[in-house]
């Protein structure tokens, strides 16, 4: 938020001092909430917002970066542009490892290095990450009939927007950056009202339809050519728990996808159990159990089981 002080006609604050002091009794003392009680240092959700979008125009310079870019200046502005956004990226890695290590690595010098090595590995991902893309955005423009170009599907369908956020955020989950890769899901999520956790694994061609309110938890493996629309939720049955109730991390608990599948809106789909090859499952379906390839299951068939 920008806010001129400069100008503002109003008269000052008497008591602001007095807010000042009891916010400061509040953040540090009384309800206080930092990271391990001391760490300062947290990635910056803004900052991740913008390097996100900086890198959504190093793989589509014309699209996400500038339209008046051609032959003779696309490489300079790609190399400049990817130049600063692992920068930015970098400092945010360390400040992500910093808020995952323990205290013994707090103020271990190398962390700088490590959060350097990581960001140029995922650099080495990028044209990888642009050929799944590519391939996201073939599958909407071919599965939807409203599409009139590839550029209409990346620049106007917030599924495509959210499946670029996935594939970044999934290529730093991979290599074990904490936190950072929940901020990007988030920043989609917010954006497009598609929900995708970065740990799902998702195949090639992939085409959210619409998009809004579509779920893909922690666990959900997805394959090649998948149709989902609007709604549709790819989640867990139940949670099992420990001993002293807290829930079991890490258990596979979300559906398994398999190729071409295509899965209608509202439809929602529970639980480790697989949907064979080639399934339609139809709007508004509620799915517990496995279906094998070729199913289509609609929600009269399931009322009626």
């Amino acid at each position: 938020m920008n806010i001129n002080r400069n100008t503002d006609p109003s008269p000052p604050f008497q008591n602001l001092a007095s807010v000042v002091a009891r916010l400061r009794e509040s953040r540090e003392g009384t309800h206080k909430i930092r990271h391990r009680g001391h760490i300062r240092e947290l990635p910056s959700r803004s900052t991740v917002k913008q390097i996100v979008e900086t890198l959504a125009g190093v793989l589509f310079p014309t699209h996400y970066g500038r339209a008046d870019l051609h032959d003779a200046n696309i490489d300079f502005f790609v190399g400049d542009t990817l130049s600063a956004a692992l920068s930015a990226l970098s400092e945010q890695v360390r400040r992500a490892l910093l808020f995952s290590a323990n205290e013994d690595l707090e103020s271990d010098p190398d962390l700088p290095a490590k959060a350097h090595a990581l960001t140029e590995q995922f650099a080495e991902m990028l044209p990888d990450i642009r050929a799944v893309l590519v391939s996201d955005l073939h599958a909407a423009y071919q599965g939807d009939p409203a599409a009139t170009s590839i550029s209409e599907v990346l620049l106007c369908y917030p599924g495509s927007l959210a499946v670029i956020h996935h594939r970044l955020a999934h290529a730093l989950y991979r290599l074990g950056v904490p936190l950072l890769p929940r901020l990007i899901a988030d920043i989609a999520h917010s954006a497009t009202g598609i929900d995708i956790h970065p740990a799902a694994t998702i195949g090639g061609s992939f085409f959210i339809d619409h998009g809004t309110g579509v779920v893909i938890g922690e666990t959900a493996i997805i394959g090649q050519g998948v149709r989902l629309y609007q709604a549709v939720t790819l989640g867990a049955k139940r949670f099992p728990s420990e001993p002293d109730g807290t829930l079991t991390k890490g258990v596979a608990r979300h559906p398994i996808v398999e190729d071409d599948v295509v899965i209608y809106a509202g439809a929602t789909v529970l639980g480790r159990i697989t949907i064979g090859k080639g399934s339609t499952i139809g709007g508004n379906v509620w799915l517990t159990h496995s279906v094998p390839p070729g199913s289509n299951l609609s929600q009269a068939q399931m009322t009626s089981s």
